[in-house]
């Protein structure tokens, strides 16, 4: 019986250590924390009831040795992990007649900060809990971190750096790709800590809020961490918000806490206990991992048992199929879900996973639907062996430690988001209601595999109107959209192909030498384009290859149909032929300076974005403004000419 258990403790320590370097040391994810929790929980028990501790043990080992450029820096005193439990009654145990401290336990990257005279000296992240990275030029970019304190003698407090759920959001909002998007504010909060150039730290809205005084000597805080932790407010620092308790009053004080963190726009994980008084904790001394002045609560997740209706297999632009879980939906934390990320293959291994499962789901920090349990464990099947948007064989590959399903297919529509991106950009199509996010979603749903597909969504009403984001309001906006962008000019459509280096400058170039005729277009030989000023061998060798591919050649013509392109204008009298234009500041007669840009150059002018000598004429409503540009523009004899001025030059050259 002995030799099974070690058995089973040798197996754990491998899982959780596998588990946990994959989350901390490669931001990957190959089991859910409930399950984790569940198998530590189980290993410790084991090793309570058998004596044996095994190297590696996690219940032993602090973290993982930190992998950066960052330099590293060992830590006065070691950063012990926190003694956790999900039971309110050991919480009771804990502070027996004792006053604590309940704060909330942050979920972001610790850091410790040093201050000598008064001034910021050194920020230190939590590492191993020995080591760690020092990040002293982000944290002086950190929201709101004070540079310099009224205290002058050394100071060293410990504290999380967070990014909060808005900025967060606000931050995914702004990254069009759909893959490159953050996974939770944690990850991005330690990816911003951590960078090598604190301008990015900077754009990242990181805030600090200190828990723990380490030192600040000759200062007396009546043997009371309450009292340092104000003291801390006082030099300029925000702390964790936190509540006084005692044994009979914990439950109260708990139960507050968790009717608050829906609405909390920082992100948390439980709760943290410390004993109020400083020398009554000291004087507990610590295990080899555990500090016992202070305990963490880790929070009883509401768990409901529903049934696994189906996996839905999701293509990326990476190539990888993510699998995403479908239950009966169910009440949760006050809203109702009915999909959580699986993540990967391993994770469904993990969990056994199969459709028709009875499973256990939860929200994760309240917040993230995750599956908890499997009840019934019938076991994975059903791995896709084509790829859902264009049906190619995939394959199992490993993603360092995760098993994942992978499309090779480098023609996979889904691979090809951003030229789609491209094609109803403003420039391009200008459809509306149509984001990365959104044509990922109608890609992966089969809605679009090539570009005459978005002019056929209508098919897909109900789909769509039914999808989340979407309703009836929003599916009227984007059918009027498309059916608007029907009617466009040849310039914008030869740009939104996305042929390597022809951006719109270019296209109306060539659409002009061509005279506008399409089947000339298509056909043009390497020698006829490069003959057109800027177009070079490269551009030309790209535009011949593009419409030398048979199938990106049908499928051109086939769009062609779909739309109705406008006859060109008859050419415009060429009298800005040889004048270079630049124009800043608002317009008033134009709707933005790029219609303005067209109409100078449909006359044979030249827009470009700076003063230099070869400028003819600089354009802005404020003659007498005192830009940079202004100010070149008269240091080099430039004459500087208002909206008014440049109508007048047109009328003129009209009559």
């Amino acid at each position: 019986m002995k030799k099974s258990k070690k058995a089973r403790m040798e197996e754990l320590v491998s899982l959780l250590t596998k588990a946990a370097k994959a989350y901390y040391v490669d931001a990957e994810e190959i089991m859910s924390n409930y399950a984790y929790d569940q198998l530590y929980d189980e290993l410790l028990e084991l090793e309570k009831e058998t004596g044996i501790v095994l190297a590696q043990s996690p219940t032993q080992n602090v973290g993982y040795e930190t992998m950066s450029e960052l330099p590293k820096e060992r830590h006065e005193s070691p950063m012990l992990s926190l003694d956790k439990t999900k039971e309110v009654t050991d919480l009771i145990e804990f502070a027996g007649n004792q006053k604590v401290l309940v704060s909330w336990k942050l979920d972001g990257l610790t850091i410790v900060l040093t201050y000598r005279e008064g001034v910021l000296y050194k920020a230190v992240t939590r590492g191993n809990g020995e080591v760690g990275e020092v990040v002293t030029n982000n944290a002086r970019v950190f929201k709101n971190l004070p540079l310099q304190i009224p205290y002058k003698d050394e100071l060293v407090l410990r504290g999380e750096a967070i990014i909060t759920y808005s900025d967060f959001e606000k931050i995914n909002e702004e990254i069009d790709d759909v893959d490159a998007k953050y996974k939770n504010p944690r990850n991005l909060c330690s990816g911003s800590v951590r960078q090598l150039n604190n301008e990015i730290t900077a754009k990242r809205n990181v805030r600090f809020f200190a828990f723990t005084l380490v030192k600040a000597e000759g200062v007396d805080f009546h043997n009371s961490r309450e009292k340092q932790l104000q003291w801390i407010k006082e030099q300029g620092f925000e702390i964790v918000e936190y509540e006084s308790a005692a044994g009979d009053t914990l439950s109260k004080e708990v139960l507050k806490f968790s009717e608050k963190i829906t609405d909390n726009d920082f992100p948390s994980d439980g709760l943290v206990l410390t004993y109020d008084n400083i020398a009554y904790g000291s004087s507990l001394g610590a295990t080899s991992k555990f500090p016992r002045d202070s305990y963490a609560y880790k929070w009883e997740d509401e768990t409901k048992e529903t049934t696994l209706t189906t996996i839905e297999w999701s293509p990326s632009r990476t190539g990888l199929i993510n699998p995403v879980a479908i239950f009966e939906p169910v009440e949760l934390e006050g809203t109702t879900v009915s999909r959580a990320s699986v993540h990967n293959i391993s994770v469904m291994e993990e969990l056994e996973l199969g459709v028709g499962d009875r499973i256990q789901v939860y929200k994760a920090n309240m917040i993230i639907p995750q599956i908890s349990e499997n009840l019934t464990r019938s076991g994975v099947k059903d791995i896709p062996v084509q790829c859902p948007v264009c049906q190619g064989e995939t394959k199992i590959q490993k993603e360092g430690n995760a098993k994942t399903l992978f499309c090779p297919n480098p023609n996979c529509q889904a691979k090809h988001v951003k030229s789609f991106s491209l094609f109803v950009s403003r420039n391009a199509l200008n459809i509306e209601g149509l984001s990365e996010a959104t044509l990922t979603k109608f890609i992966q749903k089969g809605f679009i595999k090539e570009y005459r597909d978005v002019f056929h969504l209508d098919r897909y009403e109900n789909e769509i109107k039914e999808m989340e984001g979407f309703g009836e309001k929003s599916y009227v906006n984007l059918i009027d959209s498309i059916q608007k962008a029907k009617h466009t000019t040849l310039p914008r459509l030869i740009y939104g192909l996305g042929i390597a280096g022809i951006g719109i400058a270019n296209a109306k170039l060539i659409c002009k030498e061509f005279r506008y005729d399409i089947d000339k277009i298509v056909d043009a030989s390497k020698d006829t384009l490069v003959a057109i000023h800027t177009i070079g061998e490269i551009l030309a060798n790209a535009f011949v290859e593009y419409f030398s591919d048979e199938t990106k050649r049908r499928a051109f013509f086939d769009l062609i149909k779909e739309l109705e392109i406008e006859k060109p204008e008859a050419p415009k009298e060429q009298i800005f032929e040889q004048k270079n234009f630049v124009i800043t500041g608002s317009v008033n007669h134009f709707q933005n300076r790029n219609e303005m840009k067209e109409v100078i150059e449909s006359r044979g002018g030249k827009v470009t974005g700076s003063v230099t000598s070869k400028t003819d004429y600089l354009i802005n409503n404020d003659t007498h403004s005192t830009s940079s540009k202004n100010k070149k523009a008269k240091d080099l004899n430039i004459p500087i000419i208002s909206e008014e001025d440049f109508l007048k030059m047109m009328a003129q050259d009209d009559e």
